[in-house]
């Protein structure tokens, strides 16, 4: 049973499901099988989280053939204590031996396959010298939506890291910030979210005043004033699963100006959360946020893409940006971001992460957006 402090755990059919799913779509794409090293994708497939090393680490997946992870023997034992690990057959070598001669009889000799992202440039050379008749191309390219669509258990992970992300802005509105260093404020998210339950803080992105106009500002030494408008967006990962929320508020009373282009951007966040629903094209969200900052005449202001996936990571396919004609499915999460960014002077950002439902879209954050007044 799950609770809402702790969700109910994968089993070994979910990371089974997962690995099939993976190499069904990859006989959908053409490719003779998925190559997933240590990382993010084989955490989602398996339930594995080795540290990536020189030592060959790899999952093959190939259609209708059982999962098959190479692995170091002297891992091996915590390979067999990963939960997916009853959903697939551990192959393991001794260091000494050639590592890509364990790992080649499991491949196509003449086959293309999708490779994850982080691949160790040593080990895919070293397959190809294994066998040279191969081709790789990557994981984003081949198979971007691999991790875009979430089931149940996963959208469970993802609304608690939401609600811990929306608990920590609660509280941080309640400290000081005028006359405080903006490490100081990023030092007290990174405090809240880990209270809240996280396991890893990704960013805490605190920009005052002119350094707002960044939209990936480090907090730096500057001291917040009275008068600052700061752009607030952190997150990172609870029960493996990230939240991302960026919220802007206003130390004293905000000048008329202000307040227009924050009301400009909750408008056009608004627009953004409203056009979600199914079988709609990643561009149409970025499109209906990115109208209304256009129609106030701070079209040039809005200087990134409107969304971006989140799951395992805190940033992942599918990206809400004009040319992604991707359809929207049940299950993708992905953060609703728009900004406008006034070099030297402030800027403004409100985020969201939004998740397809059957008819629309659901937010798993729900602090208020309207401009806080904070000390």
């Amino acid at each position: 049973m799950s609770s809402p402090n702790q969700p109910a755990p994968f089993t070994a059919d979910d990371y089974r499901a997962r690995m099939t799913r993976a190499a069904d779509a990859a006989a959908e794409a053409g490719l003779a099988g998925v190559l997933v090293a240590p990382g993010p994708d084989l955490v989602h497939l398996t339930g594995y989280q080795p540290v990536s090393t020189e030592r060959l680490t790899v999952l093959v997946l190939t259609p209708g053939q059982d999962p098959v992870l190479v692995v170091p023997t002297l891992e091996a034992p915590d390979a067999e204590g990963a939960v997916g690990a009853p959903a697939l057959t551990l192959r393991d070598w001794t260091d000494g031996k050639d590592p890509y001669a364990v790992t080649a009889p499991l491949l196509d000799g003449r086959g293309r396959f999708g490779v994850s992202d982080n691949t160790w440039a040593m080990h895919l050379l070293g397959l190809q010298r294994a066998l040279p008749d191969t081709s790789y191309v990557s994981l984003t390219e081949a198979l971007p939506m691999l991790r875009a669509v979430k089931d149940a258990p996963e959208l469970e992970r993802l609304a608690a890291a939401g609600a811990a992300a929306d608990a920590t802005y609660e509280e941080i509105l309640k400290v000081r910030f005028s006359g405080r260093k903006e490490t100081d404020i990023a030092a007290e998210l990174a405090d809240l979210l880990k209270r809240f339950g996280h396991s890893q803080v990704d960013f805490t992105v605190v920009g005052s005043g002119p350094n707002g106009a960044n939209p990936h500002h480090e907090a730096g030494d500057r001291t917040i004033e009275r008068g600052d408008m700061v752009v607030l967006d952190f997150g990172g990962l609870k029960h493996g699963y990230g939240s991302d929320t960026s919220r802007t508020v206003h130390v004293g009373e905000p000048t008329a100006e202000e307040q227009r282009v924050h009301d400009i951007v909750r408008e056009a966040q608004e627009a953004g959360c409203r056009a979600v629903r199914p079988g709609v094209a990643c561009q149409e969200i970025d499109r209906a946020a990115r109208a209304v900052i256009t129609e106030f005449g701070y079209g040039e202001r809005f200087i990134h893409r409107t969304g971006h996936g989140i799951g395992v990571t805190t940033h992942e396919p599918p990206y809400m940006i004009e040319g992604e004609e991707r359809p929207l499915v049940p299950g993708m999460c992905f953060s609703v971001e728009p900004g406008i960014y006034l070099p030297g002077r402030f800027g403004v950002r409100i985020e969201d992460i939004v998740t397809v439902t059957e008819d629309g879209g659901r937010r798993l954050n729900t602090t208020a957006r309207d401009m806080a007044i904070v000390e």
